[in-house]
This record gives C-alpha cells, structure tokens and sequence, in this order.
C-alpha cells in the first residue's frame, strides 16, 4: 500500500511580518538619524577647531574677571565662569518663582472678580486684562523700567519708607529699594528646624481632620491649629535659642548706602512685568473653569447656607481646579521661557550672564547654548511634572 506524500509547504519570508517591517523601518530611521547627527557634530568641531573656537568646556573653572550687580551666591571678579552659570541660574530661579506665586494669586482674583454681581468691579477687571494681554510683554517691561522706576530720585535724594516708630526702614531710589538685611546667628537652625516641624505637624493635623469630618461630620480649627504650630513653635525656638537674628539697617555715607540689602529696579521691572502680563491670561483660565461648573453646585451650595466666600473655597474652586490647570500648566511655562526678556531691562539672568557675557568672552558659543536649552528644558519638564502630579490627583476619575 502506498502513501500519498504531502506537498511542501513554503515557508514565508520574515519580512512579511508587519512587526519585523516596522523594527528594520524604526532601525533604519535610527540610524540615519544618529549618521546625520555625527557628521554634523564632526562638521561643527572641525570647523570650530580650524577657527580656535573651544570645543570642550575647559573655560569653566577659568576666571571670569567680570562682576554681576545682583547676585544669591558669593561671586566675585576672581571666580570662574562656572560660578557665574550658578548665578544667573538661581537669578532666574527667583524671578520665576516670584512671578508664579503672585501671577497665580492676582490671576485668581481678577478672575473672580470678572464673575463678581458688582458692575464696577467686574468691568474693572475686564478693563484690566484686555488691556494688557493685547500689549506685547517686552513693550510692558520696558516701559515698566524705563518710565516708572529709572525716573526716581537719585540716592541722595531717596524717597524713605519709615518703620512702625517713625524711623526710617528702607529707602526707595533709582538703584532699587533698600531694605534691611537680615542677620542669621549660629543658633538660627534651631528656629528654622522649628518652622519645618510645624508645617509638617500642621499638614497631619489637617489630614486627621478631614478624615475626622468624613467620619462624624465634626470640623477641627486647622486654620487655629496650624497658625499656632507654624507661629508658635518658631518663635519658642526663636527665644529659646538667643533671639539669632538681626536687622542690618541701610546708612547713608556719602555717594551710596552701608548695609542693608538692595533690590534692583531691573529684577522689580521683570518681575512686575511677568506678573501682570501672565496674570491677565490665567484670570481668563480662572473665569472659564469657574464657568465650566454647574450652576446646580452654586445653587445647592446655597441651599445650604454657604455664603459666598465658602461656596468658592470648598465648592466651586475644587471642582473648577479639575479645569484650571492644564491650561495653568502653560502659563506657569511661560513665566520661565519669558523670562529670558530679562536681557532688555539689564536683570543678570542665565541667558544675560551665561548666554551673554561667559558667550562674548569665551566664544563657546556651542557648548553655551547647548547647556542653557538643557537648562531651560530641564526647569519646564520639572515644572509640568509637578503639575502634571497635581492635575492626576484633582481630576475626575470613574469608578
């Protein structure tokens, strides 16, 4: 009896796979990208070698043999140009962190205001946001610091700000405000430490209570509470310790002031400028989150008794904030990139001091770049992070 045989079965060709198409596609993609980088590359460093431009980052511990008007950091002529980096990174730090706070704060109220039943306090804040969204921002800072603060007194001729006994606190002139510096002892970190220990306790206070009055209905004074953790427990360190700090008060002695801490014009231009402008764009954010909830919320809110003051702060805002703040998001982003208009008001930022001088004196013009778009993009994905983590936890989720 014969067997009948099978016919051979060819077997297809791997590339016939849509999933090992697709990896060879990616790799060759890959590839060429990283080829057209690298010869790239090789192309800039020749050309910078045939022209002595550094190719390297040796010129950072060299000395920079500049000086900075502003600095958070001791600096000097005689430090390096990596110490100049540092400066006009936590320059830029601080104004972003200043304009964020105080945009956000004047952006919520204005954007309330726009809602508000009073005609004149809503028309107001419409005046005040069509108005200036509509200006450029560098046209504001530059009118801002050259129409509003260089036009002060000389500093002889400062206008003085007196304390709570008629003496005189700080002094306000066209180099900046003069305001006392504090003085910290050596037995300051025990208050320090103390602050810490009462925001931390006041937190857990306040989530016990929270859980408390989902359990039983009953509120907690956490405002009370926390104000006398955050207040009290400070200033007991505070005296416990020697009282470790003091106020050196600025003196007139000739040309210039002695003592005290000076806040330049051109940080008080930009800062005032970012804020302004940013919050213009965050109150219209405000009123459309606002918006976005139900009138049936309010309605109910007042149903139960809530004034107005409460139905926004335990009602309305929590579930607008759901809203909110992807837009905020972008705005908070715009703070940080704008801020590199800092260079047309002569505030020391990193794109002034790094981008700038460390630039015209070094000629690495490669390597500076490079690292101030790694810091600039380092700073805006931190930022969204952060926002990203609070736009997760105050988002609907379904069950």
């Amino acid at each position: 009896m014969s067997v009948r045989a099978e016919p051979a079965v060819a077997k297809a060709s791997p590339f016939y796979d849509p999933r090992v198409r697709g990896f060879v596609y990616q790799a060759l993609l890959i590839g060429t990208l990283g080829w057209l980088l690298y010869e790239a590359a090789a192309n800039a460093a020749a050309n910078m070698r045939a022209r002595n431009i550094p190719t390297n980052f040796d010129f950072w511990n060299k000395t920079s043999g500049f000086d900075i008007n502003f600095t958070l950091v001791p600096y000097s002529a005689q430090s390096t140009f990596g110490d100049a980096f540092w400066v006009g990174l936590w320059n830029t730090l601080l104004v972003a962190a200043v304009s964020v706070v105080f945009a956000t704060l004047l952006g919520f109220a204005v954007g309330i205001a726009r809602l508000s039943t009073n005609w004149l306090v809503a028309k107001a804040a419409a005046i005040y946001v069509e108005s200036l969204r509509n200006i450029p921002l560098l046209l504001q800072l530059l009118f801002w610091y050259n129409a509003i603060l260089k036009p002060l007194p000389n500093v002889r001729e400062s206008l003085v700000i007196p304390g709570l006994f008629g003496a005189p606190f700080a002094y306000l002139n066209n180099r900046g405000l003069i305001l006392p510096e504090p003085k910290f002892g050596p037995g300051f970190a025990w208050t320090a430490a103390a602050f810490a220990l009462g925001v931390a306790l006041t937190a857990a206070f306040a989530v016990w209570a929270a859980r408390a009055q989902r359990l039983t209905g009953a509120q907690k004074p956490v405002g009370l509470v926390g104000l006398a953790f955050v207040v009290g427990l400070p200033l007991i360190a505070f005296f416990a310790a020697g009282q470790p700090l003091t106020l050196d008060y600025p003196v007139l002695r000739g040309f210039n002031f002695a003592g005290g801490a000076r806040v330049l014009p051109e940080l008080v231009a930009l800062a005032l400028g970012l804020v302004l402008y940013t919050a213009t764009f965050i109150a219209e954010i405000v009123r459309s989150g606002i918006q976005s909830v139900a009138v049936g919320q309010s309605e109910a809110a007042r149903a139960l008794g809530l004034g107005t003051k409460p139905m926004l702060r335990l009602v309305i805002i929590p579930q607008a904030m759901r809203v909110i703040t992807p837009p905020l998001t972008n705005q908070f982003l715009n703070i940080v990139k704008n801020s590199t208009l800092a260079v047309f008001v002569g505030y020391p930022d990193l794109v002034s001091v790094f981008a700038g001088s460390v630039l015209n004196i070094t000629g690495a013009a490669v390597q500076i770049i490079l690292a101030t778009m790694a810091v600039y993009l380092v700073i805006s994905l931190l930022t969204a992070a952060v926002m990203n983590a609070w736009n997760n936890r105050a988002m609907i989720r379904e069950r």
